[in-house]
């Protein structure tokens, strides 16, 4: 292409269209396109290759644990019902900005559903933040030294999802408690908080201050849906079947 053309595609911030030009161009002269066609296969590089950077950008900034999707996801080995599973997937839960708690032994694919669920978020343009309780606990003391805490927060939010992994495999230090509490009571009917726990809610107050516990339970499950999970932990037996490793060579 010429220089001019390109320093113009360049100026205009229509990367897609600069890369793909010259292939486009070419099969035009081809195939005798006209130029409303041109133009529309420039047009639809462009708009494709802007989709894909916005979901990498979308999915790296979620910060997912490892990057599992429902394409891996077994629906009949889940103790979730079929329905339940379908309707969740559906998203409509996150617009209409409820809440939801998924509960169990470990092992029964708890982070696997949430993972897979935020994943499917971003795949749908919506925007997720992944946090374990740690990460909260070092979110509130990293902004409390200047006051800062309630701004965190509100950046936190900006997502449409917010997901919280595993409460109630380690104990819980008050600044962590802190931010569960905030987190929860700022996003109140708001944004979608997604929560994995080994424990019941109604067990949190084992875990942190009653006070804390009880004021989060009461806006997390206001408008929640409420999944417990059930049966023996599937890696264990993916583990006992001689499923967890490759074979040595």
């Amino acid at each position: 292409m010429p220089d001019d053309v390109q320093a113009l595609l360049h100026r205009l911030r229509l990367p897609h269209i600069r890369a793909h030009a010259p292939e486009v161009i070419a099969t035009a002269k081809a195939q005798r396109w006209e130029p409303v066609e041109v133009l529309r296969a420039l047009l639809t590089e462009e708009a494709a290759g802007r989709e894909r950077s916005a979901l990498a950008t979308r999915r790296a900034g979620a910060g997912f644990p490892t990057g599992k999707t429902f394409d891996a996801w077994n629906p009949g080995a889940s103790s979730i019902p079929a329905p339940t599973q379908h309707a969740l997937r559906t998203l409509e839960w996150v617009h209409r900005h409820e809440n939801l708690v998924v509960c169990g032994p470990s092992g029964t694919g708890k982070t696997f559903l949430l993972e897979a669920l935020g994943q499917h978020a971003v795949e749908q343009g919506l925007r997720v933040a992944w946090f374990t309780l740690e990460d909260l606990g070092t979110l509130l003391r990293r902004h409390r030294a200047d006051d800062s805490v309630t701004k965190a927060i509100a950046r936190v939010l900006r997502a449409d999802l917010v997901v919280v992994d595993d409460i109630g495999l380690l104990p819980v230090s008050q600044d962590a408690a802190e931010g569960l509490y905030r987190l929860v009571d700022a996003a109140y009917e708001k944004r979608s908080v997604a929560i994995s726990s080994n424990l019941h809610p109604a067990a949190f107050d084992e875990l942190m201050p009653k006070t804390l516990a009880t004021a989060t339970v009461d806006r997390l499950l206001h408008h929640a849906h409420l999944c417990q999970t059930s049966g023996e932990s599937v890696r264990q037996a993916q583990a006992l079947a001689g499923q967890g490793v490759s074979p040595l060579s």
